[in-house]
């Protein structure tokens, strides 16, 4: 569809906004990512792409962030930042960790690509900052170069509760945990969000 940076904003009160940089693509929905058909983003370079994060309610930054991880691949990395400090990297290897060989997770989920791309996994994925850590950054880049790596419904906020199933905590940063948290409106089938649900 397009390469460009634009901003969004994430709450419809201007709480928290983002930019996105200008080396972000913007791709038509397809077998490898757009829920319901819908427009994605995804980088091909160990460049990437970032997010940059604004708040009025915590100039720190933010303590939430989830997504939709389409279409899966080894060289897929998230990084997030806080200013100018790294705080996190998550990679390919922390999802197919949590979901083996589960076949309920591979192949798009949703029309109208419904079940193409089997070969690659489809997850929702939540970050929570804890222990009064923010961020207000997060880089997604594609490392090795090659794939693609897809993401959509970026959402981003301030969490109370943490929901899902830990992952055991890196010792690089023990504040971050991620959970797996219901799909729901990602994945409309039954099927789907009972296999989310289960984790």
């Amino acid at each position: 569809v397009g390469v460009g940076g634009f901003g969004t904003n994430f709450s419809g009160n201007g709480v928290i906004s983002g930019q996105y940089s200008a080396s972000t693509q913007v791709h038509a929905g397809d077998q490898y990512g757009g829920e319901g058909g819908s427009n994605y983003a995804v980088t091909f370079d160990s460049n990437g792409y970032s997010l940059n994060l604004t708040s009025t309610q915590d100039a720190a930054g933010v303590t939430y962030f989830g997504y939709y991880l389409p279409a899966l691949d080894g060289g897929n990395v998230l990084e997030l930042y806080s200013g100018a400090t790294k705080i996190f990297t998550f990679d390919a290897s922390t999802v197919l960790s949590k979901i083996g060989g589960n076949s309920a997770y591979f192949g798009k989920p949703d029309a109208p690509n419904q079940g193409q791309n089997s070969g690659e996994p489809y997850a929702f994925v939540n970050f929570y900052a804890t222990g009064g850590t923010k961020f207000d950054r997060v880089v997604f880049l594609e490392n090795p170069a090659g794939g693609g790596y897809e993401s959509d419904n970026h959402t981003v906020g301030y969490f109370k509760t943490i929901t899902g199933t830990g992952v055991p905590e890196p010792a690089t940063w023990a504040m971050m945990i991620i959970g797996f948290g219901a799909v729901g409106s990602m994945a409309r089938s039954a099927r789907r969000r009972n296999a989310f649900s289960a984790l």
